[in-house]
């Protein structure tokens, strides 16, 4: 809606109906409070309720809070707003109020968006989630850590507490990206959680139409990545460009392909952004995703030979817990616990080893 060249709604409404081998489509309530809700529902018009999987995702209290800056919208468990007794009615209020923008009865999976500390490990919170589907609301619920990158203990410690309540969850993860998604696959193995991986076109690299020299708009979200992740991006895409060839894949197929050989992820979500002119259009891009193989064609030594290759351990600081924070929590970022520690522990993980920035 707001990224890359603008435009109509005629076109996105298009793209956005579900067909043609894309049968599964996702929002957000907070995406343009409300709007994208609203122009999704406009292109569902018409279109038989059984033929089609929709995706929402409630958390960014635009009802009642205040927009932050380049912050947005506080989420809904922030003590300013109200306590954990008011978590079920808003939650309630936020779906319902989301669901009648779309103008369908039912979501077939509900996302927890972006929560802060209280949302991962808030037992209201969650058997507020649950009251949603126990309502037929919706028909599964899970939890959309973000917007950042991070938040790994976070994931694996509301899966260890509301695992018999979570049927999904949504990590970043792609080739250029494999840390640290990678590190709660194991979590959500154990508790028979499926996996939506998001940013699967690593910001438009997989896409084949953002190289180096790449203009970004001033409000593009891309704009805030480290200098020169083009340019590394792109150098290490065309070492992994002839496995893709070799099986007749596009980059972006390559991604997902590869995303979609780890046990856990079920579901694949690149971001579609019409670049400026001269790139691939956007409905390409819709026709290359529903073009990816659903059979794996990738062999495990490819599968492999690509991690090895994307390797991004220790690139970037980290969102939620961190062992590099100190302070009052913030609402995405946090102390590390004892508890949390006891966490990392049990699931091999080293959090000064494993989730800081390399020296």
């Amino acid at each position: 809606m707001h990224f890359g060249e603008p435009i109509d709604d005629a076109r996105l409404s298009a793209l956005l109906r579900p067909g043609d081998g894309i049968d599964t489509v996702l929002t957000a309530d907070a995406y343009g409070a409300g709007e994208a809700d609203a122009l999704l529902g406009r292109a569902l018009a018409g279109v038989d309720r059984d033929a089609f999987c929709l995706v929402g995702a409630v958390g960014h209290d635009f009802y009642e809070g205040e927009r932050e800056g380049s912050k947005g919208f506080p989420r809904f468990t922030d003590p300013r707003l109200r306590g954990a007794d008011g978590y079920a009615d808003y939650l309630r209020m936020a779906t319902e109020r989301s669901l009648e923008r779309i103008g369908v009865d039912r979501f077939d999976l509900l996302l927890l968006h972006n929560p802060d500390r209280i949302g991962y490990t808030s037992p209201a919170v969650w058997e507020g989630m649950a009251a949603l589907r126990n309502a037929g609301l919706t028909r599964r619920v899970g939890v959309a850590p973000g917007p950042a990158n991070g938040f790994t203990l976070d994931v694996i410690d509301c899966l260890e507490r509301f695992g018999a309540l979570i049927d999904w969850a949504m990590v970043i993860l792609n080739p250029l990206e494999p840390w640290p998604g990678e590190l709660v696959l194991p979590a959500a193995r154990r508790y028979g959680i499926d996996v939506i991986t998001r940013v699967v076109d690593y910001g438009g690299l997989f896409w084949d139409d953002v190289r180096p020299g790449h203009a970004f708009a001033e409000r593009d979200h891309r704009a805030f990545r480290p200098a020169g992740w083009v340019e590394s991006g792109t150098e290490r895409l065309e070492r992994m460009r002839p496995i893709a060839e070799r099986h007749g894949l596009t980059a972006l197929q390559l991604a997902c392909q590869w995303n979609l050989a780890h046990a856990p992820v079920r579901c694949t979500v690149p971001t579609l952004i019409e670049e400026p002119a001269g790139s691939k259009p956007i409905e390409a891009k819709r026709a290359e995703l529903a073009a990816v193989p659903p059979e794996l064609v990738l062999s495990d030594d490819e599968l492999a030979e690509i991690r090895a290759i994307g390797d991004n351990t220790g690139s970037m600081a980290l969102k939620g817990a961190s062992p590099q924070f100190e302070g009052e929590p913030q609402p995405d970022r946090w102390p590390l616990t004892s508890e949390l520690r006891e966490l990392a522990q049990r699931w091999a993980i080293e959090p000064e080893r494993d989730l800081v920035p390399a020296a």
